[in-house]
């Protein structure tokens, strides 16, 4: 192995060998079992980007004392999160640029080793990330049907105890993937833990939405102003729509190509889909760029926040 890829582990199934594979690919349909070439400086681009954005959150939050509370916490959290994301991507990408240059040269088993810790790093990245999502989907619930005992039920010692639990498992569950990624129900657990956090957040989101709804309509039947019901409804129905729609357009494909490891790693058209997994891994980084924006910037105090940090008036 000469070079570093991401998420080597991922990239192929490892129950077929690499003739069927080639096989496969060649009699699945020409150009289009391909895949994408793309280019390294763009994984560049859009992990100085996510790296940028979220570093600015985390300092944001840091320097506002207004914003020191769980929710916030919680946001954090998730911009570090997607920092490992941008971070080991940036690496793996300069080391990539470095060694096809000839700039560095690097024995074959320290390469292996670098890949195994980036793998770690993103392995990591999956399961805070989703986790932190589902962690602030909870939190949003219990703001909104349980407001007047919210203080109580989510204390600064329970948010230290969920965001300490979150990182030790993520760490935790990384190094087992690593070590034991070749079994099949490793994937299962990942796969699953992912369209758990779906499900949850869907529900969550639902039944928030129903909830303003409801209210909505009182007030709306009280006030005889249709408009302004049907106008707040359409908004809370597109805010819901791009919270689950990015969540799923991101993550979907990526978990997709592990659904298809485990069920058709042979099938010709199961392995054409395995060659766009770099399309995949840019869709997360993207994924990491977009979460700021959904999370982050609809706050008004953080936004002002992020413009001191801008201009520096610390």
């Amino acid at each position: 192995m000469s070079t570093l890829a991401p998420l080597r582990l991922l990239r192929e199934p490892w129950n077929a060998s690499e003739g069927n594979q080639s096989n496969a690919t060649a009699g699945a349909g020409g150009a289009w079992c391909q895949g994408l070439d793309i280019p390294n400086e763009l994984f560049l681009t859009l992990g100085l980007v996510s790296l940028v954005e979220n570093l600015l959150v985390v300092a944001a939050i840091l320097k506002n004392r207004n914003l020191h509370s769980p929710m916030y916490y919680f946001i954090c959290c998730l911009a570090v999160s997607d920092m490992l994301v941008s971070v080991s991507n940036l690496a793996e990408t300069l080391f990539m640029l470095l060694m096809e240059h000839g700039v560095l040269v690097i024995r074959a088993s320290i390469v292996r080793h670098m890949d195994n810790v980036i793998d770690m790093l993103i392995c990591s990245s999956v399961v805070s990330s989703l986790s932190f999502l589902g962690v602030i989907a909870v939190d949003r619930y219990i703001t909104i049907f349980y407001a007047l005992r919210y203080h109580s039920i989510m204390t600064l010692q329970r948010a230290v105890v969920t965001m300490a639990s979150v990182w030790l498992a993520s760490t935790v569950s990384s190094t087992v993937f690593i070590t034991y990624y070749r079994n099949n129900a490793i994937l299962l657990c990942l796969i699953g833990f992912f369209l758990f956090m779906l499900v949850l957040m869907l529900v969550l989101y639902i039944h928030m939405f129903a909830l303003a709804h409801h209210h909505l309509r009182s007030i709306s039947s009280q006030q005889k102003h249709p408009t302004v019901y049907c106008s707040s409804s359409l908004k809370g129905a597109v805010t819901l729509t791009i919270l689950l729609g990015v969540f799923f357009i991101c993550w979907g494909p990526f978990f997709f190509h592990l659904i298809l490891i485990v069920t058709c790693p042979t099938n010709p058209f199961c392995t054409c889909f395995f060659s766009y997994f770099n399309l995949f891994l840019i869709l997360i980084i993207c994924n990491s760029v977009v979460d700021p924006l959904i999370y982050a910037f609809r706050s008004q105090e953080l936004r002002r926040t992020l413009r001191e940090v801008v201009l520096c008036s610390w």
